[in-house]
């Protein structure tokens, strides 16, 4: 993994660690979305889930407070990128880009 990579990685894992609600969330749960996070998916995808509701209830699960701060209209992967200051790896070359961005699209 590129060192780029890694600290992407480690900025979005301590970002989630932060509001983790328990040991197992913090250190199990936060790590692992992290590294997820870096595939070339949709992180609902790449966690295994069908789709964006399970994930959804997945991270109210293990992130209460993050889950109230994320808005409804953006995605979990664009917010948590976001909210650390980062574009998520292969946003620019997805397809589906209108998903994750429609609210700068249309404002």
């Amino acid at each position: 993994m590129s060192e780029a990579l890694e600290q992407m990685e480690n900025e979005v894992k301590r970002f989630l660690q932060k509001y983790a609600k328990n040991r197992y969330s913090k250190y199990k749960i936060a790590p692992l979305i992290a590294k997820k996070s870096l595939e070339m998916n949709h992180l609902y995808r790449a966690m295994g889930f069908e789709n964006r509701i399970r994930m959804g209830k997945f991270m109210k699960f293990h992130f209460p407070v993050l889950f109230d701060m994320r808005p409804p209209d953006k995605l979990w992967k664009k917010f948590i990128y976001d909210s650390v200051g980062l574009i998520a790896p292969f946003c620019y070359t997805c397809t589906d880009q209108s998903n994750c961005f429609k609210c700068q699209l249309m404002g």
